[in-house]
């Protein structure tokens, strides 16, 4: 992405992780996306998704202590990941989002940001 935002900054780290943390709430009960998470990893996932956006959108770089460079697609590949899983974790995640009101412009901005990621992830056909 060529013109990133401060999100960080316009939105804190306490609205990202209400975002990751409204996510999960939705992942276990959905067929597409429940049984790709480990439910003994849930709190793991969580726990790194919440550190990757903080990262990633300016803020402290507790993922990056913890894990090293992101190494997205490596660390995705032994998920199959393909076009119905990247537009349900798209759904799930903007569905996020909106419950915690962000505003329009921003939630665009984070779809584009989000889409760009999970279209990036795809690895099966």
């Amino acid at each position: 992405m060529t013109d990133e935002l401060p999100i960080f900054d316009l939105l804190g780290r306490d609205t990202i992780e209400a975002i990751v943390a409204g996510f999960y709430r939705r992942v276990p009960a959905d067929p597409i996306l429940g049984p790709m998470y480990p439910e003994q990893d849930l709190v793991g996932a969580e726990h790194r998704l919440k550190t990757f956006l903080v990262y990633r959108f300016g803020g402290p770089q507790t993922y990056i202590e913890e894990r090293g460079h992101p190494r997205l697609r490596m660390r995705h590949m032994p998920f199959a990941i393909d076009r119905a899983a990247r537009d349900r974790w798209m759904e799930l995640m903007m569905a996020a989002v909106d419950e915690q009101g962000v505003a329009p412009e921003l939630r665009g901005y984070l779809e584009r940001f989000l889409g760009d990621i999970a279209t990036f992830l795809i690895n099966r056909g």
